[in-house]
């Protein structure tokens, strides 16, 4: 039995190397994977934690599939390798990093992933290009859009 096809929201990012390639190599596998899709300009942003480090470039990207959670997490983690990422440490610079944020109505706590993506709704780099093409997209543990999220972090000071 198939699986039914669900919108899935990827978070973009890159701050080693070409970050425009890396990215739109991204985008260009992602058509390959997804259904419909709909990819957020991209926007230069600051480390989150690091301040000596280079600028990312993020983008935000939603289609339509009908892989498992795991599946597609499988699959965002091989392009991320196809592009040289290398995990030296928790928030090192990268070649490549896709996040996956939502899957349509899905909450999903395993010990590979966590969906909702745990630390989206803090992160106005994902919050502010998923906003732009997908702003209805709704939190399942909140029940919030990713406007009104993006609102609420706004109002607090992002």
């Amino acid at each position: 039995m198939a699986l039914p096809e669900r919108r899935a929201a990827v978070a973009l990012g890159s701050n080693l190397g070409d970050r425009a390639s890396h990215l739109r190599y991204a985008v260009a596998r992602l058509r390959r994977m997804l259904s419909g899709v709909v990819v957020s300009r991209f926007i230069e942003t600051r480390p989150e934690h690091a301040v000596d480090e280079p600028l990312f470039l993020n983008a935000a990207l939603v289609g339509g599939t009908r892989d498992t959670p795991d599946r597609l997490l499988e699959r965002l983690l091989s392009i991320e390798e196809e592009r040289g990422r290398v995990r030296s440490y928790p928030g090192a610079p990268r070649t490549l990093d896709l996040d996956l944020v939502l899957v349509g109505d899905l909450a999903v706590e395993s010990p590979c992933l966590t969906l909702p993506h745990p630390r989206f709704r803090s992160r106005a780099f994902v919050l502010e290009p998923l906003a732009e093409i997908a702003p209805a997209f709704v939190d399942p543990v909140t029940g919030k859009t990713v406007a009104q999220l993006l609102g609420i972090l706004r109002a607090d000071g992002a």
